[in-house]
Order: structure tokens, then C-alpha cells, then sequence
């Protein structure tokens, strides 16, 4: 069995099933396996071999990127996924962390550096006919190195939705790791056709898409995540899987209903984050199996949904996985329901998301021994993630370690908030956050974005809001902003410190307000937020 993507690759060098399907090209295996080595053998010709070999790939989810991935696992240097949607000195400053010597782009994104300081690195243009040239001219291929499992295969810098996105050294053994259980469980074969519209430079991609393909042998398309195009996409693909990460169920199942959507080749969706109510909608909407986990960047916990799983969690962990009170570094107290289905011991129940046996499959950060030391203490892996376990072990998440909120003398969190918001029928998107309130502690907010047909004034949201039998009068929020859209991350993720920077206004939409201790909603004459 592989034990790297270098010996995955390897053995479907002579496989003559279809590899890549593009919009006017497909490539087999064969023949992907045989351009990988070309541009592999080509890059490492302009390569340092007395610097990290360390390439960068400033690409979206083109037949280019999928090319140049195998080009890093067959050539033996390490693949350093460039965000592209950062820009600026952040964007120079991710290059620069990830110690890229040479940087890969194309027309669409080398724009991008006009203007930046890029010292050391050598800029290539994939779309060029220079380029073109070069690799077609390339000799035969001399690895740098023969990769070990627990060697990088690449740097992938983490979300940022709490901080600077970090590089995460992610291992070769990964990818032939992850793909044989999503093989197995959804039936994948080298007929299926694989959907890659999540960023390629993200591991959500590679360990839930890109690893199943790889796997299985079974064709890939990388795509340009869209909503109004998606079901298009898949039945001209014949796309039968597809992996997800964030909100694009949401995002899709916004998008109007058709009679005829069910009618469609896709058999299966594998990812995470998404609700329960979008995982059962977009199933029965689409014919299809959803399966949702948790994971992170940084793959050093695992929490897998069984059968059973109650409403709200996201499953049983693994082995070592738990909650822990950070400051006493002790397990937290079971959490404990009320007959609504509240939690109602939350400062005791809630603590951070940990694995107690150790780092998992984290390596650690590239070149950033204090920001892997934050994430390894007390021989444990801290994950960032606030969570609380039930007396059977289901855990459920409560959001980040900066989504504590102080309302009205009492701690609670966003999560299980928005839970309960995302219940409410036209509701698409929902992110609960902390502003000041006027006298003391936190005020409850969120912001919602509708479905693309749904409508909703305050009055319908405030009795939607008491018919929820598990939410806190205190829990109500004291501002809701009608958003067309929420900040997000490549990933697909909501950027809450941007919203919580805006305070209580309406940003470009409506803000509704509810007075202290009151059951209703005005409309805020606030003015919006300046772009």
C-alpha cells in the first residue's frame, strides 16, 4: 500500500482512465502522470538546491494546479499552496513564510504581484508559451529527493479566521491515508467522477477530494465553486462526488428549486461544516448522501458523524479526543440539557476541543516553533475550538476560543445560538457574535443572509425566535443585521472579527434592534457602515 503521493501517483503511470476533465481537454492518468514529471523536471532546473525547495503555487482549481501538485510529489520538493485570494503585503508576506523559491502563477493571478517585494523568488507564468516551451523541452525527470511519508508534501496556510494564517506542514502519508475509508465508503471507482471546486490550496480539498480521486483512479474536475452553475457542472461533468468546506450547501440550496433538480448524475457529498438542516435539504434535493465531519487544518483531531448522531453534533472523536477547561487543564463537566433541550450548565460544560494523546497528525507549523508550541502544551493538542460532550460522548461545537460572550452576567457562546437560528426557514447564513453592550459585558448580534427567494420581517423573526424551546431569553439577539452577503474566507468560512469590528450597524444592509428585555423588533435608522 502507498504510504506517499509519490507512490500513489506512481502506480497510475501506465493507468489509461481518464485523470483530469477540463473544459476542452481531458487527460488520462498516463498522460497526467507524464506532464507532471515534464513540469517537475522543468521547475527544478530553475531551482536553488542549496535553498528549501519549497515551490510556490499562486493557482486556482485549474487542470494547471492539479498538474503542478503531482509535479511536487513526483519531482520530491514540497508544494507551498498560495491563498489566492489574499492581496498586498499579505499576500507577499505568505510567500515569504512558506520560503518559496520559485513562485507558479498564470494570466489570471499574476496581476496579483504587481508591485510586491519578492526577493529570492522566481516569478513563473504557466500560461505563457515560454513556458509552454520549456516544459516541453524539459529532460528526463531527476527527482530532488524520494519523499517519506511523514516528510511535507505541502505547506498549507490555515484559514486566518482568528489570526494570521499559519503554514501547516502536511505530510505525504496524508493523502494516501484519508482517500481508502471516503473509497470504501461511498463506493468510489475509477468510473466516478470526482468534483474539485474547493481551493487546491487548502487540505479540505486534498484529504476529502483531491485523496479519493488519487485513491480510486477515478477522474477529476477541478472547478470554480459556483452556485448558480453547480448543477450545471455536475451533470455536464457526470460528476458522481464532490467534497464541500463551509457554507456551499447553503449557498446552493439558496439558489430557487427546481422540479427536475433531483435529476442528476451525483451520488455523494463528503465535507464539513455544514447544518443539519443543509445536510438533510440538499440530500432530498439532489438525490444524493451527504456525510459531514470536522477537521482542520492542522488534522489533529478527528470527529466522524455515525449513525445516530444527535441533532446538532458533529459526532463521536477519536481516541484522546476531548474537552478541556484550558486553565485548569482538566476535563470539563458532561453538559446537561433541560427539558427544551438547552444547555443549562454551559460554564462548566463548555471548554476547548483537545486531543489528549498528542499532536495526532500535526507536524507543526513551517518555520513557527512558538505558534506549534501554543497548539502542543501539557503533551496535548489545543485546537482553538470550543465545544461541550454529552454523558454519550457526542460532541458539539460552541464556536471559537474568542466567541465567549458575558450577556447579562452570564457566559455563553455562539454556537449552540446559532444552531437555533439556522432552524428558521429562509435563514442561509448565520454568524452570532459579541458587540458592547451599553452598560456592561456583551450584546448578542447576527448576521443573517436569506435565502435568494426568502423574505422575513422582524415580527416573523421574533416568533420564530420564541417558538425555539432550547433558546435563552438571554440568548436573544439584541441586534440582527439583514446582510446580501458575510465575509468569508477562501474556505468558505465567516470572518467574524470583521464583523465584530463593524459593531452594531447595519453594514451595507438593515440592522434591527430590540430593546433591553423586550420581544420585538424595530428597524434601526442607523446609518450603514461606510465601504
Amino acid at each position: 500500500m502507498a504510504e506517499t503521493v509519490t507512490q500513489l501517483l506512481l502506480e497510475r503511470a501506465g493507468d489509461d482512465n481518464v485523470a483530469i476533465i477540463g473544459d476542452n481537454t481531458r487527460r488520462t492518468w498516463r498522460d497526467h502522470i507524464a506532464d507532471a514529471r515534464r513540469m517537475a523536471s522543468a521547475v527544478l532546473s530553475l531551482a536553488d538546491p542549496q535553498r528549501p525547495m519549497h515551490v510556490g503555487t499562486l493557482l486556482g482549481n485549474t487542470t494547471t494546479m492539479v498538474t503542478a501538485l503531482a509535479a511536487g510529489a513526483l519531482g520530491g520538493y514540497v508544494t507551498a499552496g498560495i491563498n489566492n485570494t489574499r492581496r498586498g503585503d499579505a499576500l507577499a508576506g505568505d510567500i515569504d513564510r512558506a520560503d518559496c523559491q520559485i513562485l507558479l502563477t498564470d494570466a489570471e493571478h499574476r496581476d496579483l504581484l504587481t508591485g510586491l517585494e519578492l526577493p529570492g523568488v522566481t516569478v513563473i507564468d504557466t500560461s505563457t508559451e515560454e513556458w509552454s516551451h520549456r516544459v516541453d523541452a524539459a529532460g528526463e525527470l531527476v527527482p530532488f529527493s524520494t519523499p517519506g511519508a511523514m516528510d511535507p508534501f505541502m505547506l498549507i496556510f490555515t484559514s486566518g479566521t482568528s489570526g494570521n494564517p499559519k503554514p501547516v506542514r502536511l505530510a505525504h502519508m496524508l493523502i494516501p491515508f484519508a482517500g481508502p475509508p471516503l473509497v470504501d465508503k461511498f463506493g468510489i471507482t475509477s468510473d466516478d467522477v470526482c468534483y474539485l471546486s474547493m481551493p487546491l490550496f487548502h487540505s479540505a480539498a486534498l484529504l476529502g477530494g483531491y485523496s479519493v480521486a488519487a485513491t480510486a483512479g477515478a477522474a477529476i474536475v477541478p472547478a470554480r465553486f459556483s452556485a448558480s452553475t453547480f448543477l450545471d457542472d455536475v451533470r455536464r461533468h457526470g460528476v458522481t462526488f464532490m467534497n464541500y468546506v463551509g457554507k456551499p450547501l447553503a449557498y446552493i440550496l439558496a439558489t430557487p428549486e427546481r422540479p427536475d433538480d433531483a435529476d442528476n448524475p451525483l451520488r455523494a457529498a463528503f465535507g464539513n461544516e455544514a447544518t443539519d438542516q443543509d445536510i438533510a435539504d440538499f440530500a432530498r434535493r439532489f438525490d444524493c448522501r451527504v456525510w459531514d465531519g470536522y477537521g482542520s487544518s492542522e488534522l489533529a483531531i478527528i470527529v466522524t458523524r455515525e449513525p445516530g448522531t444527535p441533532t446538532g453534533s458533529i459526532g463521536k472523536g477519536f481516541p484522546g479526543v476531548a474537552v478541556y477547561d484550558p486553565v485548569t487543564t482538566t476535563e470539563c463537566a458532561r453538559a446537561r440539557f433541560n427539558a427544551g433541550g438547552a444547555l443549562i450548565n454551559a460554564d462548566e460544560a463548555i471548554g476547548e476541543l483537545v486531543n489528549t494523546s498528542g499532536a495526532g497528525m500535526f507536524t507543526g507549523y513551517y518555520n513557527d516553533e512558538a505558534t506549534t508550541g501554543e497548539r502542543l502544551r501539557d503533551g496535548m493538542y489545543w485546537s482553538g475550538d470550543l465545544a461541550y460532550k454529552d454523558d454519550n460522548d457526542w460532541i458539539y461545537l460552541a464556536g471559537r476560543t474568542g466567541d465567549w460572550m458575558r450577556v447579562d452576567g452570564e457566559n455563553m457562546t455562539a454556537g449552540p445560538i446559532e444552531r437555533v437560528l439556522q432552524r428558521i426557514p429562509g435563514i442561509s447564513q448565520v454568524a452570532v457574535y459579541g458587540v458592547p453592550d451599553d452598560r456592561v459585558g456583551d450584546a448578542v448580534m447576527a448576521a443573517i443572509v436569506l435565502d435568494d427567494d426568502a423574505t422575513i420581517d422582524p415580527d416573523d423573526f421574533a416568533a420564530a425566535l420564541a417558538a425555539q424551546p432550547d433558546l435563552s431569553p438571554k440568548a436573544w439577539p439584541r441586534y440582527v443585521r439583514i446582510a446580501t452577503t458575510l465575509p468569508t474566507t477562501a474556505t468558505n468560512k465567516i470572518v467574524k472579527r470583521q464583523l465584530k469590528s463593524e459593531g452594531a450597524t447595519p453594514g451595507d444592509g438593515t440592522l434591527w434592534v430590540r430593546p433591553d428585555r423586550a420581544h420585538r423588533y424595530h428597524v434601526s435608522t442607523a446609518t450603514p457602515a461606510p465601504e
